[in-house]
């Protein structure tokens, strides 16, 4: 009898035609369709908004036209309006800034103007005079801004604008129907991104390249890379024996809550990126070590384990602070707009009981969701021991691969606090630590380059890649914060303006936009539309910093698409995962925490109160 052939999974399959029509057909529909006036409104308010808001500025501090303007005063101009933008509306945030901010944004700046200006807001401009001016800013951008009055020059930016968002939107729809389909091999979805961006003019030949690179693929490379180190050497067998040889019963279930237990708790205080990058090969070789003659093959118990270690980086982020970008983004919006501050441990009382109610409940979803045959692992512990028995004393590679990865851990817990104290000269970032790390492996002898070559899923890095310069031509287009208004908008007439409603719009939305961008620019869109809105319904009331907190924690919900975090593209990298797997826990557990976070909100959040502030 002919052996049955092998269906083709993942990296193995072609296009398949039959479904990557829809993508490509609707991509078209949408491109074609007339341009909406609420696309053509955020259009112009990002291609023309920064030059007339600019010069609204000059006029109303320096009384002069902006072709009239000295350079300092131009620079202050333009200091002011990009702060607008960021939502930091205060004199004391535009006095933190410096010439490397600047910089980073695009300001043309030396070192005589930036001190002019400074000077100039410090000295001359009090923080009441200061406010005033960003606020007729902020409403000349959103409310006087028409494009009936543009000069013909202007209102062809306009449409440029409006075009480019509905690229950018038209996009989301094929890439979106792409990652969950598979249609077309998701590497090659992270190229036609690209593709798409240059035919249809959105971005330059020559920007491309570099929108597809940020630290954040560097991490995933790097940290992929010393994974192989690992698992190599052998060190992965040492750790995992280590972390569940107390285990009296090393059952599925068990392990599985000790993923929980430890990573998202430290996911609250370090990267995510990191740790679910430590625990991909100790997953892995659970995994491996765990299949018997009986049983050759238990694909649930794989996903199984690799979908923990992802769910647990993701649900941990809220708990702190310093648990992801989008904390801090909040924090800052509601400090500037409100004058509200939320203190570390503050945050921490607030927002880690939202961390330990989602890991039971993560727990029991992934383990009711996913059904291996395999149930105890104690003959994968005995087979790691008697691997180890072999292995004897710890060899030089070994410990090489050890040091190594604490110099870098090390590296990656301290770069930001000692660049922010003074101490490294020069903020390195994760990602440049985690490839450093690489580095030192191959100059330590511990792997060669076909070690890499081999072991690495690069199909991976470039499926982030794609994810980041999707989630970049979102943010930078105004495609996301379209997207944000419109449904705003669209349901405010059915009561969703105000108290929990508008906090379930507000979190639904960013719960949506984290799983198709990194969750910073995700809060970013979301957070000035509805924070404004809570400042118009529920002025000084205990409903901003509620709303400031509640934002942030939704856009930790990227549970459902490989793209929407790291931890979740690392651990795709296993080989284990297809993209339905995602969804399998994801959608359930995307609606349960935005129901948690409501509750949580309604019930310990207001009993509690804020600072001696009314509730709403």
């Amino acid at each position: 009898m002919a052996q049955a052939k092998k269906k083709a999974t993942g990296y193995d399959k072609y296009v398949d035609w039959k479904l990557f029509i829809i993508p490509v057909v609707l991509f078209t529909i949408m491109v074609l369709l007339p341009t909406p006036d609420g696309m053509r409104k955020v259009g112009m308010q990002y291609q023309v908004g920064p030059s007339a808001v600019t010069g609204l500025i000059t006029e109303q501090l320096f009384n002069k036209d902006s072709s009239q303007a000295e350079q300092w005063e131009i620079l202050t101009a333009r200091m002011m309006e990009r702060n607008m933008r960021m939502g930091a509306l205060s004199k004391e945030r535009f006095l933190k800034r410096n010439e490397k901010w600047c910089t980073k944004y695009k300001i043309p700046v030396d070192q005589a103007n930036f001190k002019q200006a400074r000077d100039f807001i410090q000295q001359t401009v009090s923080a009441e005079r200061y406010k005033e001016v960003m606020q007729n800013a902020f409403d000349y951008r959103m409310k006087t801004l028409d494009y009936d009055d543009l000069t013909a020059r202007d209102k062809k930016k306009a449409d440029k604008g409006a075009w480019h968002i509905k690229v950018a939107i038209a996009m989301v729809v094929f890439v979106v129907f792409c990652f969950m389909t598979e249609c077309i091999p998701l590497p090659g979805v992270a190229f036609c991104i690209g593709l798409i961006l240059v035919f249809f003019g959105v971005v330059t030949r020559q920007q491309v390249a570099m929108l597809y690179w940020s630290d954040a693929c560097w991490f995933i490379m790097g940290s992929l890379m010393f994974a192989t180190a690992f698992v190599k050497t052998g060190v992965d067998k040492r750790m995992c024996l280590l972390m569940f040889k107390k285990l009296a019963v090393p059952n599925v279930r068990w392990i599985t809550l000790i993923f929980f237990i430890v990573i998202a708790p430290l996911a609250a205080f370090i990267s995510d990126h990191a740790l679910a990058a430590m625990f991909l090969p100790i997953g892995m070789l659970l995994y491996q070590n765990s299949l018997t003659e009986e049983i050759p093959e238990d694909k649930e118990l794989a996903k199984m384990l690799m979908i923990t270690i992802a769910m647990a980086c993701n649900i941990g982020g809220p708990g702190a602070p310093s648990g992801g970008a989008r904390n801090v983004i909040m924090m800052t919006y509601l400090t500037d707009m409100f004058g509200f501050d939320i203190g570390y441990f503050q945050w921490v009382t607030y927002c880690m009981p939202f961390v330990i109610v989602m890991i039971p409940i993560t727990w029991i979803a992934v383990n009711m969701l996913f059904k291996p045959r395999i149930k105890s692992l104690a003959p994968a512990m005995k087979h790691l021991e008697s691997e180890i028995d072999k292995m004897g004393k710890w060899n030089r590679n070994q410990i090489w691969a050890v040091i190594i990865f604490v110099v870098m851990v090390w590296g990656w817990f301290t770069e930001k606090i000692f660049f922010n104290m003074g101490i490294y000269p020069v903020r390195l970032g994760i990602g440049v630590i985690a490839v450093a790390g690489a580095v030192a492996y191959l100059l330590a002898g511990v792997v060669n380059w076909r070690d890499y070559q081999e072991k690495v899923d690069w199909g991976v890095v470039w499926l982030y890649a794609g994810a980041i310069i999707f989630g970049r031509t979102l943010d930078s287009t105004g495609a996301a914060y379209w997207l944000a208004s419109s449904v705003v908008d669209l349901l405010a007439p059915l009561g969703m303006d105000h108290g929990i409603p508008l906090m379930l719009t507000s979190n639904g939305l960013t719960a949506v936009l984290t799983n198709l961008m990194a969750d910073g620019p995700a809060a970013a869109a979301v957070g000035p539309i509805t924070l404004n809105m809570a400042g118009i319904v529920h002025p000084g009331t205990t409903f901003l910093p509620f709303m400031a907190m509640a934002t942030a924690v939704a856009s930790s919900f990227a549970y459902c698409l490989i793209i929407g975090t790291p931890p979740n593209a690392i651990v795709y990298a296993s080989g284990y995962l297809e993209p339905k797997d995602y969804l399998r826990v994801g959608v359930p557990m995307w609606f349960v925490a935005n129901i948690m976070i409501v509750v949580l909100t309604a019930v310990y959040w207001n009993i509690r109160g804020f600072s001696g502030l009314p509730g709403f």
